[in-house]
């Protein structure tokens, strides 16, 4: 009998290496897989490079907080979007020295007043990815209610 892993406990992930370069592919239980590459000459460009992987989950964690609560609060959400910049370090190791969240909310009844405090909240407590950069990345938030 197999048995499952507790996501909210464990995660484990599945690399496999599928050229003679740096192309991967990457999977989590229960998800499709995704592809995993470096740019050229290193890699192939044919996948995500991991920098734009962690992009991808600072800003789906922030923005699951953010709709969680906006949602809980009763609120309008007829968009939502996050746009998130890095900006990298000039020097090794090159990973982010800052990242930029500019949070757009389509929404008749939600202020920006609100959203600020939702993303402090995010930032303290409910946001797994924020509290593993924080401290070593700068990041720097924008929101717009249309």
């Amino acid at each position: 009998m197999e048995t499952k892993i507790d996501k909210s406990k464990e995660l484990e992930a599945r690399l496999t290496l599928i050229n003679n370069k740096l192309h991967f592919t990457g999977m989590v239980e229960g998800n499709q897989p995704i592809s995993i590459d470096y740019i050229p000459p290193i890699g192939d460009g044919l996948g995500y490079t991991s920098l734009e992987l962690l992009l991808l989950s600072f800003s789906s964690c922030l923005g699951s907080a953010l709709l969680t609560f906006l949602r809980r609060m009763q609120k309008n959400i007829a968009g939502f979007e996050i746009k998130t910049t890095g900006v990298r370090n000039t020097e090794h190791p090159t990973g982010f020295k800052t990242i930029n969240f500019e949070i757009v909310i389509k929404s008749d009844n939600t202020t920006e007043v609100e959203v600020n405090k939702l993303i402090k909240m995010a930032e303290e407590t409910y946001c797994p990815v924020w509290a593993m950069v924080k401290g070593n990345v700068e990041v720097k938030t924008w929101v717009k209610i249309l």
